[in-house]
């Protein structure tokens, strides 16, 4: 677990205006990191941190040799075309490549002065993945959401057994992940209609979005090697907004006996920016079950765990159509929730994706599953929102939604705040829906 520290003083400010603003999502506590690049250039990609409105670039900083020492080598990871060479390195690395950062950022005109030049505009960059992700594991992390989808599903037996002992996921598809801005056509697969005899194939209807945090992992460990708990964190190297696309009419027909597939396999959407558990320490809470469940088992519980295993992550989720754009309508909020309701930790997750000697790789994601809270309104998916698709939502101008449209563009946004510490924030993960391409003939 990351103690506090000099970095996450409330009252650093930055010679970087921008980030002195309360409202801003990246002060100088946060320093969140990305892989970007001026937009509409071929400039080469490289590692960069925000602050305030700007972005540091990392190879810019390097080339002015402005840190040395043990910073400077994760510096020189830190600033390549991906992330995976400094997520390898561990926490030590990230903890000293941060702080020396925070230090070079405080208001010290003495000091910032060559800086200035390695600042680039967030409205001037475009992003890539910042992290070659070889494996994507998604979870069920939720029980509010599990219990309100197993009502859809299995209406007499809503909530299977083996939710209370293991952290359920499936493997996902990584080919498919795309940085924020992404836009996708809408999938096609088998459906079957109620009373029908015969599947068609065809473009989803009830396309759905997942309202989720992304986990990045950090040092990989050997096959074979299980994780322990007291170890878990020190293999995760932050966390990201994720939106886990679905189609949930495909979904229903071919998740049993084997799960999601193309239901799942066609877009998931990150955010360009990975906060550190570091930046996320002031935010963190006990873990603990409802009132009535059983604790777990001893190989996913730990003291530590217990005491602050848990993180206060506010979460927004936001749609607007192409309608309300063309009116110069605002996004309008779907819900909000937080990531203090998940009935499994991060750490738990490592631990158990790991104790079957399991290798996780620096890179790899693990999405926590949707975020949904103990009330209807915090609800993190329009399944749940629209009650199956038989309450329609109001949005815009009069329109309704029960699952996604063509054109409609949906938001996620998170942030932490709480007295005695500076807000930071995520920034926010963006993607529209296009519509279906040309489907093969159904042979079926």
């Amino acid at each position: 677990m990351v103690a506090l520290n000099a970095t996450h003083d409330p009252s650093l400010r930055s010679w970087v205006e921008s980030a002195n603003r309360p409202e801003s999502d990246f002060p100088i506590q946060n320093l969140p990191f990305s892989v970007f690049r001026r937009r509409g250039s071929a400039e080469t990609f490289r590692g960069g941190v925000a602050i305030g409105d700007e972005i540091l670039d990392l190879s810019r900083v390097r080339d002015l040799g402005v840190i040395g020492g043990t910073p400077a080598s994760a510096l020189a990871s830190a600033a390549e075309s991906t992330l995976n060479a400094f997520m390898e390195l561990g926490p030590r690395a990230w903890s000293a490549l941060r702080g020396a950062l925070s230090d070079l950022l405080r208001a010290q005109p003495d000091v910032h002065l060559g800086l200035a030049t390695c600042l680039v505009a967030q409205t001037d960059a475009e992003y890539a993945l910042p992290a070659r992700i070889g494996d994507y594991t998604d979870f069920y992390t939720s029980i509010h959401h599990a219990t309100a989808v197993g009502k859809l599903f299995r209406p007499d037996n809503p909530l299977l057994p083996n939710y209370h002992w293991v952290p359920i996921g499936y493997h996902g598809r990584s080919s498919s992940i795309g940085v924020s801005g992404q836009s996708f056509p809408r999938p096609s697969g088998q459906t079957m209609s109620p009373g029908a005899q015969t599947p068609t194939l065809g473009p989803s209807r009830r396309l759905d979005c997942e309202l989720e945090l992304g986990i990045y992992v950090g040092p990989g460990n050997p096959i074979g090697t299980p994780v322990r708990m007291d170890d878990a964190e020190s293999h995760i190297f932050g966390l990201c907004l994720l939106n886990d696309w679905s189609a949930r009419d495909l979904q229903a027909w071919e998740y049993q006996p084997l799960g999601p597939f193309l239901a799942k396999n066609f877009a998931t959407t990150v955010s360009p920016w990975i906060v550190t558990l570091e930046a996320l320490a002031p935010f963190r809470l006990p873990f603990h079950r409802p009132d009535g469940v059983p604790p777990p088992l001893p190989y996913l519980d730990s003291a530590s765990n217990r005491g602050s295993g848990a993180f206060d992550i506010q979460l927004d989720l936001k749609i607007q159509s192409s309608a309300m754009r063309r009116k110069r309508l605002a996004p309008q909020t779907l819900s909000r929730t937080s990531y203090r309701h998940a009935y499994w930790t991060a750490a738990q997750l490592v631990t158990h994706h790991t104790v079957n000697g399991c290798n996780l790789q620096a890179g790899d994601l693990l999405g926590t599953g949707t975020q949904s809270g103990p009330t209807p309104e915090e609800a993190g998916s329009l399944l749940e929102l629209s009650a199956g698709g038989k309450t329609p939502i109001r949005i815009g101008d009069g329109e309704t939604r029960t699952f996604f449209e063509d054109g409609d563009v949906v938001i996620m946004s998170g942030w932490c705040e709480r007295a005695g510490a500076r807000r930071i924030g995520f920034g926010d993960v963006t993607a529209e829906v296009r519509p279906a391409l040309a489907s093969p003939r159904d042979h079926g």
